[in-house]
């Protein structure tokens, strides 16, 4: 007999631990995007996730001897806490099961939610080891499984985010967004959309390298994954559930794919709407919105996007804020080769006009030709290629790197090295205001023949910006030198004599 989920979800138990979580407007993406924007704030859940919802419902929804026997689950993460916030409201016994890779920062967030009512058993070097090595131990000390994904019970808890939606907003609701991992979530919030507003569309979210869902529907059979990316580690399932798996092919309409960068741009949008920190599984939703609003090239329509999770490693943020501003297409890189002559560094920086740079990359390194590794603020998509044309209208050869994850995630941290070129070389570091004009201003007050032999630059979005700058000056113009910095007016420090500079780039 087929599961009633709409019966499973109206009589779900989830309030004891969890949450009725806003669906907040969100102005900024409304204002962009044409379109009202809604975001369903799961991330304000007590254990800044959704999870909580399925796993207490599961729990609850066992008899009371097996609650007296204890329950085991697998998981690295959110569910983990889920699971273990619920054992210690429950007081029952939750064994855990986490890789040995988990971060420590994860496991005492477990210990804490659960505390002595909690074993954490750390097994395996992944999610799918933890998982097998779970139900074996399960088995033998007799303990019942909760699931993250694959269970009624956990589906219809995660379904009354769905329930909440809609008695939140009574107007028509023309699409909601939600991530893909294991396919609970959308499967418990696909029921109720599709039972009580049929027109209403359920798109999921997926990262492009870990769409087993997609591929299982592309298929209609369930497809596991040899591999899957872990940057969106909240999804990051290598095979989905049957039962999700079933459900999906009834209620998700489509799926769209997005990749790192649009993941980190979404995360940025969330934070400038609300000041709050998504991780990438739980800014999918809002990156597939965004793309699906070009894609369709829709307006004035309702559409909301569930903010699934906020577990985010700080550490992380680093790496977002880089690769946020190309995923909104804010930002193009590129290799372009130019001269080594006096003059055609700046000759290029004029090229540039009035675009702002936004990391620039150099040494010398060959008498003939120069490489530069440069990042430019653009405004839209095709942006990029438009800037590569221009460049090589001007006979400097470019390479368009904006879409290179090779260039993105390593090359722009790697230009440099020692040159046998850079006779005379002086080593500065400089603080130039961050605004237009300011590279120029230090360019033509040099000495025509002083030569650039090493530059860095990367804007990190504070007013001011900090460059590092070799310099070949003669011996017999040091004084010559000295003035033109104290001209200059730019705070500065000599670096020719740090040890590190004379070991990585002398």
């Amino acid at each position: 007999m087929a599961t009633n989920y709409l019966k499973k979800i109206l009589s779900a138990r989830v309030y004891d631990v969890a949450r009725e979580t806003e669906l907040q407007l969100a102005p900024e993406l409304t204002k962009r995007l044409g379109n009202q924007v809604l975001l369903k704030r799961e991330d304000n859940q007590p254990v800044f996730s959704f999870k909580l919802r399925g796993a207490y419902n599961k729990m609850a929804h066992l008899p009371p001897e097996a609650l007296k026997r204890g329950v085991i689950s697998a998981s690295a993460g959110n569910h983990a806490q889920g699971v273990a916030l619920s054992a210690a409201k429950m007081k029952c016994k939750a064994v855990i099961v986490m890789p040995i890779t988990t971060p420590s920062l994860k496991i005492d967030a477990v210990k804490a939610r659960g505390g002595s009512w909690v074993e954490i058993i750390l097994h395996g070097e992944s999610y799918s080891d933890a998982f097998k090595y779970s139900e074996v131990l399960g088995e033998k000390r007799g303990l019942t499984f909760v699931h993250p994904f694959d269970d009624p019970d956990v589906i219809a808890g995660q379904g009354t985010i769905a329930q909440e939606i809609f008695q939140q907003h009574q107007e028509p609701i023309d699409a909601v967004f939600v991530a893909i991992g294991g396919g609970g979530l959308i499967s418990g919030i696909g029921e109720y959309v599709k039972a009580i507003s049929p027109k209403t569309k359920v798109i999921g979210v997926q990262a492009s390298d870990s769409d087993a869902m997609n591929r299982s529907l592309k298929a209609n059979k369930r497809i596991e994954m040899k591999d899957v990316g872990l940057f969106s580690d909240g999804t990051a399932v290598k095979l989905v559930g049957k039962e999700t798996f079933r459900i999906c092919k009834k209620v998700v309409d489509e799926i769209i794919l997005v990749d790192t960068d649009e993941i980190c741009a979404a995360i940025n949008d969330v934070f400038t709407d609300t000041r709050s920190i998504l991780e990438p599984a739980g800014a999918l939703a809002i990156a597939g919105m965004k793309k699906y609003v070009e894609k369709k090239r829709i307006k004035k329509k309702t559409l909301v996007a569930v903010a699934c999770g906020a577990n985010m490693n700080f550490s992380r943020l680093r790496f977002v804020a880089e690769r946020a501003d190309v995923g909104e297409f804010r930002e193009a890189v590129f290799a372009v080769t130019i001269p080594e002559e006096r003059g055609s560094f700046k000759r290029f920086c004029e090229l540039l006009g009035k675009r702002n740079v936004t990391e620039f990359n150099y040494r010398i390194g060959d008498q003939s030709e120069a490489h530069i590794f440069v990042g430019i603020s653009t405004q839209k998509s095709g942006d990029s290629e438009a800037i590569a044309k221009h460049f090589t209208k001007a006979k400097f050869a470019t390479i368009d790197l904006t879409h290179d994850e090779l260039a993105k995630s390593h090359l722009r941290h790697m230009v440099g090295g020692h040159s046998a070129l850079a006779k005379d070389e002086l080593l500065y570091r400089f603080e130039f205001p961050e605004r237009p004009g300011a590279l120029m201003k230090f360019l033509t007050s040099m000495a025509p023949n002083w030569n650039i032999s090493l530059f860095h630059y990367r804007n990190h979005g504070a007013d001011y910006g900090r460059i590092l700058v070799g310099i070949q000056v003669p011996k017999n113009e040091q004084k010559k030198f000295q003035n033109f910095l104290a001209s200059l007016g730019y705070p500065h420090w000599d670096e020719s004599n740090n040890p590190a500079y004379r070991l990585f780039l002398k």
